[in-house]
């Protein structure tokens, strides 16, 4: 093996030593190198966006579980826990899609509509909407530094991760102990909705400190 690594490379020592062939073989050189580079590029953006698409998935996916949870809180889900926790979850998971888009035009016109219904016409304005219009209001209002410095940041996967656990804990005393959190009427939709919560933020630390 090493005699025809030497003898391999003797050949292209020799080669180069001739006038035009050493041209060509700087020019071969350059385009196994040009390959080599692109096959590179292409196997980043391949991963880079396979972990995009993988965090914004995940992004929907405890955005939608938070929404869950607050529908059953709102329905037959009845606890003394800080379900309002979810707003702020929401509001830090919401895939940017989403959020851009509630954060523009279309959120504000929804923000000024509830504020009214609220003030003025209270009897229109059912207590489950009590907590989609704080989000709404919460979305559209949040300054800067929340909104793009806190979501995005390690700070916001932290807070995220603290309310997932504080209802995780708050749902299995409530429950009666994990095997009865598990086992009780809504017992298991309710366990996993909490759990879901987990997937986005635990996800987002594995990327950082990878």
């Amino acid at each position: 093996m090493a005699e025809t690594t030497r003898g391999y490379l003797r050949m292209k020592a020799d080669y180069a030593l001739s006038g035009s062939g050493g041209d060509e073989l700087i020019r071969s050189d350059l385009y196994e190198l040009s390959v080599a580079a692109r096959k590179l590029v292409h196997h980043a953006f391949m991963i880079g966006s396979g972990l995009g698409f993988g965090t914004t998935f995940l992004k929907f996916l405890a955005s939608f579980a938070a929404i869950y949870l607050l529908i059953l809180d709102r329905t037959n889900w009845k606890t003394n826990m800080l379900t309002a926790l979810l707003i702020p979850y929401i509001f830090l998971s919401l895939p940017s899609v989403l959020f851009s888009f509630l954060r523009g035009e279309f959120g504000k016109w929804v923000a000024l509509i509830a504020v009214v219904l609220r003030l003025f016409f209270p009897q229109r304005f059912p207590d489950w909407l009590e907590m989609p219009g704080a989000l709404i209001l919460l979305l559209v209002v949040a300054p800067g530094f929340f909104a793009s410095t806190v979501r995005d940041g390690v700070l916001g996967v932290i807070i995220c991760l603290l309310i997932g656990c504080y209802l995780l804990q708050e749902h299995i005393r409530a429950s009666g102990g994990f095997r009865n959190s598990f086992t009780k009427s809504n017992g298991i939709s309710n366990s996993i909705g909490i759990i879901l919560l987990f997937v986005y933020p635990i996800w987002r630390l594995i990327l950082k400190f990878l």
